[in-house]
């Protein structure tokens, strides 16, 4: 799913920077980028399916009743992280090929700061046996955070899509 943010980075500004501000523009950004969340869509089930087949495999590995049961135990975070993991991908390569800096800039110092305060708060729970932190624990965290960001991501695209659109109504009433 990387590689999908580093094409959007690549494909995103052929599209974005044309000069003239257009209808036909404006769809073909739209187009471009629904592509990519399809793209991402389809990263994310695939990843899902090969998530899926851990139970199985993961036998031929331990006899490990404990370590079994540690690794099932994650497996509903790391599918939920992969999951979205490709639309995260792509929205952040979408995000990145129309220069949106700024707004990426200004998210990750807000995750900077929250991402370890709730690490640290897990760690304290887990310390004071308020709460059992494991490896589940720790991937449905990453998951968390990991459909957070691509929420965000793609709320965001879909405003500066908006942004897009309302432009180009404003330049043909001019």
């Amino acid at each position: 799913p990387d590689a999908l943010s580093q094409v959007a980075q690549s494909f995103v500004p052929g599209v974005y920077e044309l000069k003239n501000k257009t209808e036909e523009r404006a769809r073909a950004l739209k187009k471009t980028v629904g592509n990519f969340r399809k793209c991402g869509v389809g990263f994310g089930a695939f990843l899902v399916g090969l998530v899926s087949l851990i139970p199985v495999l993961s036998r031929y590995f331990t006899n490990d009743v404990e370590v079994l049961a540690r690794v099932n135990g994650a497996i509903p975070g790391v599918g939920l992280f992969l999951l979205v993991n490709g639309l995260m991908c792509a929205g952040e390569g979408t995000l990145l090929g129309q220069k949106d800096l700024t707004f990426l800039r200004n998210m990750y110092a807000i995750f900077f700061f929250t991402v370890p305060a709730y690490m640290l708060r897990l760690k304290h729970r887990a310390l004071t046996g308020v709460q059992t932190v494991g490896i589940g624990t720790m991937w449905a965290a990453f998951s968390g955070y990991n459909v957070i960001r691509t929420s965000i991501w793609h709320l965001r695209l879909a405003q500066l899509q908006r942004r897009t659109d309302q432009s180009v109504v404003e330049q043909d009433s001019l």
